[in-house]
């Protein structure tokens, strides 16, 4: 359970990015530690300092401010390592997102935030600008940089590359008929860097 202190921080003014940076660190630590449930502008108010009047200018809404949170919770722990070596590297972050989403509450809140993104354009919005297409730009920088090493062969759209890996973890997590397994993500690396014809 999350403690509440009264404020981080006094209320006095403070730089804006500080201010941001507080609110950011206790929506974060509140999603990770106990999900979306309970989180409300006066609660982030209180454990950040933050005044609601900042915090719906900044977040038209609840689920853009939690998606801003999450955000900023996971981004260390989902950093694309560059070994050098591709086959490792995704074995590596598929892993760490992995992790993240059955061993944290992180998991529970990004499926919550995709749910409420239908109905939020806010939210939906956030979700392309702030997460998916930043975590596919990252994927795709590393993928390309295989490609100018030869080890990804030329020619090769790493946009349906991240589509095949990423996708398909999203897929047992939304639809969980079959688990998020260490060896089903080995598999699933060897598959598409290896290949399954027989040609």
């Amino acid at each position: 359970m999350t403690t509440e202190p009264s404020a981080r921080r006094g209320r006095g003014r403070r730089p804006a990015d500080e201010v941001r940076a507080d609110v950011l660190g206790a929506v974060g630590d509140l999603l990770i530690a106990e999900g979306i449930a309970d989180l409300t502008y006066e609660r982030v108010s209180r454990l950040s300092g933050a005044s609601k009047t900042t915090l719906h200018k900044w977040w038209p809404s609840r689920g853009a401010l939690a998606l801003d949170g999450y955000v900023h919770a996971v981004e260390s722990a989902l950093a694309f390592p560059d070994t050098g070596d591709i086959r490792a590297d995704l074995i590596s972050q598929l892993r760490a997102f992995a992790t993240v989403m059955t061993q944290t509450a992180g998991g529970r809140v990004l499926t919550e935030l995709i749910g409420e993104s239908q109905t939020d354009k806010a939210l939906a919005t956030a979700y392309r600008e702030l997460y998916s297409s930043r975590r596919r730009e990252l994927a795709a920088e590393r993928l390309s940089r295989a490609v100018d090493a030869g080890q990804i062969r030329s020619g090769v759209d790493v946009q349906v590359l991240i589509d095949q890996l990423w996708g398909a973890v999203y897929h047992r997590l939304l639809i969980p008929d079959e688990p998020v397994t260490d060896e089903f993500l080995v598999a699933l690396v060897g598959n598409l860097l290896d290949g399954v014809g027989t040609a």
